[in-house]
């Protein structure tokens, strides 16, 4: 659910970046965005990667500091413009991406008759048999699935846009097809793919560096916010629960949890004391940080590097959004699978494109050694939730999400701010729900909203 509106509403870029011409044809002239968590990305200037993300992106990706600039660049353009077709296509939309060293960005659609106008806008048409609505009302048939009973040896499922299916993977095949019997799914949209991945959470004011929970137990902080006057930042619901203290990096008292969900979504953040300031950067772990501007998200096949407290700066690509994966303590859906690796002690802290955060490391599978698997929770869906500003270097801007949460108004027993435990009922707009999985209710997490959390009874 969060993210199908992240992708389909936080998509802007400044029209400095892409072709009028462009914009134009993919009816974006203007940067109209609708989503109140995105901002605009800025061009890429030759100063605008610092030192370390360039030497990340060379280390991990093989690019060197000028095609490592104008990929992000022609990145940036390929989320704008993927985002203006999106709009214009509607129902026969059918995913986007980027690919190869200059980030061609491809779209699909299941209606050949708009090859013409995919083509026109600057991208690469691909006419393929099902569209994303499609698909993802699979995946979240699937997902519905794993909450009544979380799947044996099955990890990860997720929306593969480049071969147009659901990809199951599994331990082993019968596996993989014992759950989409169990699920009821049609088994023609989904491929299942026999893997070895075994994700785990990684846990054990500048984005990537070091916290500690409670006296114990390290994670890393993913981006600077506030809410209102109270300065904080967001990182990962499993690093720690609401009243949850913290240490910073200096070992001196930090803050509290103030909202943590845990499993189902993998978001939380962290209130701080006054001695902490917010400031728009992540840790580039001895090479200059990086100034956080805005939070675009990136498309499928886009570069994105992380910060953390163990393993500093690396680098990877985006490989499918909207991803379910299982983990010892549950499911958490809604993240977004990347090549980047990680380990434990990483968990929550930033992954960013060029100067755009896209959300908090999450868990995975494999090291920096050997490479992994790593998931992030996309930051602007954590704003939403938790009525949060990211903290940019330009101060703020004018599609920041707002400073109070959302309210849920249809009425019931429901409410914001609760600790609900597993098989409690609450109503809900008419309606009765049973909780799936232990967790603080938050504002815009309400019961016909959040799947992961709650079954209508």
């Amino acid at each position: 659910m969060e993210s199908t509106t992240l992708r389909r509403r936080a998509l802007a870029v400044g029209t400095a970046t892409v072709a009028v011409g462009a914009l134009a044809i993919a009816g974006l002239t203007g940067v109209a965005s609708a989503d109140p968590a995105a901002t605009s990305a800025p061009p890429v200037s030759a100063d605008s990667l610092s030192p370390g993300m360039l030497d990340a992106l060379e280390r991990d990706l093989g690019l060197d500091a000028d095609a490592a600039r104008g990929r992000i660049a022609n990145e940036y353009r390929a989320a704008a413009v993927a985002a203006g077709l999106e709009k214009s296509l509607g129902a026969s939309f059918a995913g986007a991406r980027v690919s190869g060293a200059k980030a061609a960005l491809t779209v699909a659609t299941t209606d050949a008759s708009e090859a013409a106008r995919i083509t026109d806008a600057g991208a690469r048409a691909e006419v393929v048999g099902n569209s994303l609505d499609r698909l993802e009302g699979v995946k979240k048939t699937l997902d519905k699935a794993a909450l009544n009973k979380a799947p044996k040896n099955v990890p990860v499922w997720y929306v593969d846009v480049a071969s147009n299916k659901v990809v199951v993977n599994a331990a082993s095949a019968a596996a993989g097809q014992a759950f989409l019997k169990a699920a009821g799914v049609d088994s023609s949209l989904v491929t299942v793919a026999e893997s070895a991945e075994q994700p785990r959470a990684l846990a054990d004011i500048r984005g990537g560096d070091a916290y500690y929970m409670n006296g114990s137990g390290r994670c890393s902080v993913g981006f600077s916010v506030t809410r209102g006057t109270q300065g904080g930042f967001a990182t990962a619901g499993h690093c720690g629960r609401v009243g949850t203290t913290t240490n910073g990096v200096n070992q001196q008292a930090q803050g509290t949890f103030q909202g943590s969900t845990f499993p189902g979504r993998d978001i939380a953040w962290v209130a701080t004391n006054a001695n902490w300031t917010p400031r728009p950067l992540v840790n580039g772990y001895g090479r200059g940080d990086v100034t956080v501007a805005g939070s675009t998200a990136s498309v499928v096949g886009a570069s994105v590097c992380r910060s953390g407290s163990t393993t500093g700066w690396h680098c990877g690509t985006i490989q499918q959004l909207n991803t379910s994966v299982t983990y010892p303590e549950g499911t958490i859906s809604g993240v977004t699978r990347t090549s980047v690796c990680a380990e434990p002690g990483d968990s929550g802290g930033s992954y960013i494109s060029g100067s755009q955060a896209q959300g908090v490391t999450s868990g995975g599978s494999g090291n920096c050694s050997s490479g992994g698997t790593t998931y992030f929770q996309p930051i602007n869906p954590l704003l939403q939730a938790y009525g949060l500003t990211l903290v940019t270097s330009g101060g703020g801007t004018p599609t920041d999400p707002p400073t109070t949460p959302p309210t849920d108004s249809p009425g019931g027993t429901w409410a914001a701010g609760t600790a609900y435990a597993a098989g409690a009922t609450v109503t809900y707009g008419g309606a009765t729900y049973r909780c799936l999985q232990a967790h603080t209710a938050q504002p815009g997490w309400n019961p016909a909203d959040a799947p992961a959390l709650w079954q209508r009874v």
